[in-house]
C-alpha cells in the first residue's frame, strides 16, 4: 500500500517544479492541485500548513511542508518511510 499524496502547486513555481521532480524520481503517484487563482484553497492552505507559499506537500492529509523540506526528509531517510504508510481510515478529504 501507498500514501495518498496532494501537491498544491502554481505554474510559475520552480520549487513546486523540485518536489514535483523528487516525488516522481521515487515513483511516487500524486495528486497535483493548481492554486493559482484560487483563492479559496491559498487561503486553506495558510491555515493548514501554516505556510503562504507553494509547493505544499500533504501525505495522507498531513502537511510536510514543501520542496526543501520533502528533500530534507529524503537526505534523513525518512521520506521513503511516511511515503509507504498506507492512509489512515479517517484520513481527511484533500480540498481540490
Amino acid at each position: 500500500m501507498e500514501a495518498n499524496v496532494t501537491i498544491y502547486t502554481t505554474g510559475y513555481c520552480g520549487f513546486c517544479t523540485r518536489a514535483k521532480s523528487l516525488l516522481g524520481q521515487k515513483g511516487v503517484r500524486y495528486t497535483e492541485v493548481d492554486v493559482e487563482s484560487r483563492e479559496e484553497l491559498r487561503d486553506w492552505l495558510r491555515k493548514a500548513s501554516g505556510q503562504r507559499t507553494v509547493p505544499q506537500v500533504f501525505i495522507n492529509g498531513k502537511s510536510v511542508g514543501g520542496y526543501s523540506d520533502i528533500a530534507a526528509l529524503e537526505k534523513e531517510g525518512k521520506l521513503d518511510g511516511l511515503l509507504s504508510q498506507a492512509p489512515p481510515a479517517d484520513a481527511p478529504a484533500m480540498p481540490r
